[in-house]
Order: C-alpha cells, then sequence, then structure tokens
C-alpha cells in the first residue's frame, strides 16, 4: 500500500513540477542544466544580483530606508526612524512600506536575539510615547509577532492581536489624518475574523484618508479570500470594482491578479490554467497598471513581482526577463515572502525566466534597459 501512495505521490509532484523543468514548443523549449553547466543559462550575465546578495527587506529600492535601517541597528537608537516617518507623507504608500519595514527589521532581530533583539524599537516607545511613527511600528511589530511565533487561532494568536488592537487605537489617536493604523488592523481583523460590519467600518476609515492606497487594498483582499473570511467570487468582486474606480495611472488596475494569486491552486493539474480568460485578462491588467503608472510609484515593485511569477508559468518569457531587469536586487514582496526563503524561490523564477529567454533567441544584449 504504501509504494501505492508513493507512486502517486511522485505522479502529483512530476504534473506539478514537469512543465517548468522541462518543455518543448516547436523548436525552442527550455532546459535547466547544472549550474556550472556550460549549458546552464547564467542570471549574472544579465546584470543580476547573486542570491545571496538579494535584500528580503523591502520590494524595491529606497535608500534613506534602508540606510536608516543600518543606522538603528547597528546602533539601536530609534531617533533616524522617528525622524525619517516624521518626514513621510501620511496619505503615500511609503508610510506604509516604512511602517512594515522597521517592524519586520525589529520582529527579525527578537526572533534572532529572544528577549534582547529589536530593543531599540522598545526604547523608542518608552521614550518616545507620543510619537505617532513609534505606536504604528509597535502595532506592526505585534501584528508581524503574531502571524510569525503563533498558530492562527490559538489563545496566544489572539493575545497578542488583541494587544495589537490596542496599540492601533493609540496611534490612531496620535495622527488621526494617517491611513496607516488602520492599514495596520486589516491584518488584525483577518486574525479576529471581524463580522462582515467591523469590517466594513474599518475600510470606511481607511476609504475615507487614502482611498487609492494599493497597500491597502491587498491587505484587505487577504480578508476577502477563500481562505480566510470570504470567497472566490467575494475577492473577485472586491478586486474587480477597485480596478474599475481606479484613477489614471493607478496600480490598482493589477489588483484583479492578487485575487487570482490568493486562489492559486496548491497543485495544479489543469495544463492551460495559466492560458485561462481570467489569468490573461488580469495580467494584461496588471501590464497595463505597470505601463501606467509613476516610475516612482512605491507599490510598482510590488505588482512587477507578481508578474514575473505569472508571466514565468505562462511562458511568457521575455516579459519575465523585462520586469525582473526592473525589480532585481529586491525580494520583500509577494510572492517571495510566502516562501520560508524568499531570495531562493525568486532565483529559481529567475533562472527560469532567464534560460526560457535564451532558448528562445534573447540575450543579455537583446535587452533593453
Amino acid at each position: 500500500m504504501e509504494i501505492l501512495w508513493f507512486l502517486l505521490a511522485l505522479c502529483l509532484l512530476t504534473a506539478a513540477i514537469g512543465p517548468y523543468v522541462l518543455r518543448r514548443r516547436g523548436g525552442g523549449g527550455i532546459r535547466l542544466a547544472a549550474p556550472g553547466s556550460p549549458d546552464a543559462a547564467d542570471p549574472q550575465a544579465y546584470g543580476f544580483v547573486r542570491q545571496e546578495e538579494l535584500d528580503v527587506r523591502t520590494p524595491g529600492p529606497d535608500q534613506d530606508l534602508l540606510d536608516v535601517l543600518e543606522v538603528v541597528q547597528h546602533t539601536q537608537e530609534w531617533r533616524a526612524a522617528s525622524q525619517l516617518l516624521a518626514g513621510t507623507p501620511k496619505e503615500g504608500e511609503l508610510r506604509w512600506q516604512r511602517v512594515q519595514a522597521f517592524a519586520g527589521a525589529a520582529s527579525l532581530e527578537l526572533l534572532r536575539q529572544p528577549g534582547v533583539g529589536g530593543s531599540w524599537l522598545r526604547k523608542w516607545r518608552a521614550e518616545a510615547p507620543k510619537d505617532a511613527g513609534a505606536a504604528a511600528v509597535h502595532a506592526e511589530f505585534l501584528v508581524q509577532q503574531a502571524w510569525r511565533s503563533s498558530t492562527a487561532g490559538t489563545d496566544d494568536f489572539r493575545i497578542v492581536l488583541e494587544e495589537a488592537r490596542k496599540v492601533i487605537g493609540e496611534a490612531a489617536l496620535l495622527a488621526p489624518g494617517d491611513p496607516v493604523p488602520y492599514i495596520v488592523e486589516l491584518a488584525v481583523a483577518r486574525g479576529l475574523g471581524y463580522s462582515g460590519e467591523e469590517f466594513d467600518q474599518l475600510w470606511a476609515k481607511i476609504i475615507d484618508r487614502a482611498p487609492a492606497h494599493m497597500g491597502a487594498h491587498i491587505a484587505a483582499l487577504h480578508f476577502w479570500s477563500e481562505r480566510w473570511h470570504g470567497s472566490r467570487e467575494e475577492a473577485d468582486r472586491f478586486a474587480t470594482a477597485a480596478a474599475a474606480r481606479a484613477p489614471q495611472g493607478s496600480l490598482l488596475a493589477g489588483l484583479p491578479l492578487f485575487a487570482v494569486y490568493e486562489h492559486l491552486p496548491e497543485v495544479n493539474l489543469v495544463r492551460g490554467f495559466y492560458e485561462s480568460q481570467v489569468v490573461t485578462r488580469a495580467v494584461e491588467g496588471a501590464m497595463f497598471a505597470v505601463h501606467s503608472a509613476r516610475a516612482d510609484d512605491p507599490m510598482l515593485p510590488h505588482v512587477r513581482h507578481l508578474l514575473v511569477l505569472f508571466l514565468v508559468r505562462m511562458e511568457r518569457w521575455s516579459e519575465a526577463v523585462h520586469q525582473l531587469a526592473r525589480v532585481d536586487g529586491f525580494v520583500g514582496a509577494l510572492p517571495w515572502t510566502a516562501s520560508e526563503d524568499p531570495a531562493a524561490e525568486y532565483a529559481v523564477y529567475r533562472a527560469l525566466a532567464v534560460a526560457g529567454y535564451e532558448a528562445n533567441g534573447g540575450t543579455p544584449a537583446s535587452l533593453p534597459r
């Protein structure tokens, strides 16, 4: 009986990964070679960053943030972080990303050095209790701790999220016009299972302050997904409605692709899934959004990273490599952060994209910069 189960598992694994390891189309195709082999495509030939040097902290370049993080973590002093957040506009996407990055840095420090790591955040809160930035980072830190260190639904998980909700209230009082505390609360709503009415009240506070906030919409989409408190249909309606009312140049036009990603089958046995109308339409919407957005939109790397996954699975190698050329070096975004090793997951898709690109005549010289 055991051998039958083994053979079944082997068949499922082959069906899931086979199309990406070996695929022939006419005379072209893609075959992964062993690293170091003369036939192996070399991502470094394209100027791409080595896997061990990929930055998992942010989705794209934010040199001011990276400089401050280095100072804070080296000195364990919080003032540079406070100054950076104080100078970051409340209504934009950048403040939300920076709050996430500071909270994530403190959370990972604590994970690596229990009881000691992240002391700069504790000092920040203790020495500047009226600092709105500190309260927002503390709330996000608690949310990340709950999801990283506890199991959803357990007493410990709920206790930490209840504490996060309390700190969110403090952050909101300290910065009335700032949507970030309420965006942080979206993860609390998902974890604690807010009712539809409670969620709508929370969402109204966000929309009043930042109606086109892409990060907020992605966080809200998680709540409405099938695996949490909604369904595939509800998530699709939410994403489609947001895309339809997106202002010119907004990345919200790409939100339906995130809805598709939220409901990807864990094992796909349907050969034409990535050629389906649903996937194709969502990808084209995201490509339109990317081409229409401002070059400095902080959420642009998020959409590009997700496009890489879909374009590779659709075997649109050239388009995938073009997206990679614009985000390479940073992997702090979906879909890579859903993996235990974001850099390794990203590197696999990058290698597939480069191999497919070269198998169809592409070269480093033919890639526009």
